[in-house]
């Protein structure tokens, strides 16, 4: 099951990474920017280890 979802990240982690950021401005929205700081640092996160430059 962990080789799948390994797999699954590996195959389509620009759009993972482009969902988070997605979430995250959404939250980012509804809080009112309170939580900004900690938001960027997930999309951040995400962005390193599953966007286009990770191969």
């Amino acid at each position: 099951m962990f080789d799948k979802i390994k797999k699954a990240a590996e195959d389509h982690g620009d759009k993972i990474a482009e969902g988070v950021d997605k979430a995250t401005d959404a939250i980012d929205d509804k809080t009112g920017g309170k939580f900004s700081e900690h938001l960027d640092k997930v999309d951040g996160m995400a962005e390193e280890h599953l966007g286009d430059d990770n191969p």
